[in-house]
């Protein structure tokens, strides 16, 4: 499908330099002197690379159509991470670097998969922006030792390394930003 950059907008998927890229940021530009441009932020979907790329106006952009769809996490191996679309029951195996966290997954995690409409293969798997882990081992706090804002290192019951304020003691369930890897808040169970 082919557009102009008029029609640029964040989000939008093109195939450039035989890859597909995802816009991040642009703006369109209008100098005093010389021909209009939009300068963009590009997004390489294989590899995440995120490079700076002029545009001219109206030159032609081959967009793609990409489709997100909810699938759930059920287990990995070395064929890849497993998940499966809970209204078909389709399975499908994703490599580790199209994962945006796989530190965090957990079983039945339900996860945002991004699929290239056209040939039905996987472009990129995002967890949801907050996940709720247990502490299974933490050195334990010292009692008072809760003014300042000092962090330790503490391991998840994914296996993923973190770090958490002092008060957190194993067994614990915290919140994690699965975009940063940061503690969020302490979680009631």
């Amino acid at each position: 499908m082919a557009t102009t950059t008029s029609d640029i907008r964040n989000g939008l998927c093109i195939k450039y330099n035989g890859g597909l890229w995802t816009i991040v940021e642009f703006l369109h530009v209008k100098p005093g002197k010389g021909p209009a441009f939009v300068r963009t932020k590009l997004k390489n979907l294989e590899n995440g690379k995120v490079v700076d790329n002029t545009f001219n106006a109206g030159i032609k952009i081959e967009t793609v159509r990409i489709e997100t769809r909810d699938y759930q996490y059920l287990y990995n191996d070395d064929m890849g991470y497993h998940f499966m679309n809970a209204e078909t029951y389709e399975q499908v195996a994703i490599n580790k670097h199209l994962i945006s966290a796989p530190q965090f997954l957990k079983d039945g995690v339900i996860c945002q998969v991004m699929f290239h409409a056209e040939e039905e293969t996987v472009l990129s798997c995002d967890l949801p922006n907050n996940i709720e882990v247990e502490i299974t081992y933490t050195e334990p706090g010292i009692k008072g030792d809760t003014a300042t804002n000092a962090m330790k290192p503490a391991t998840t019951d994914t296996g993923a390394e973190i770090r958490v304020p002092l008060f957190i003691n194993q067994g614990d369930w915290v919140k994690i930003d699965t975009r940063t890897g940061a503690y969020s808040e302490r979680v009631k169970k």
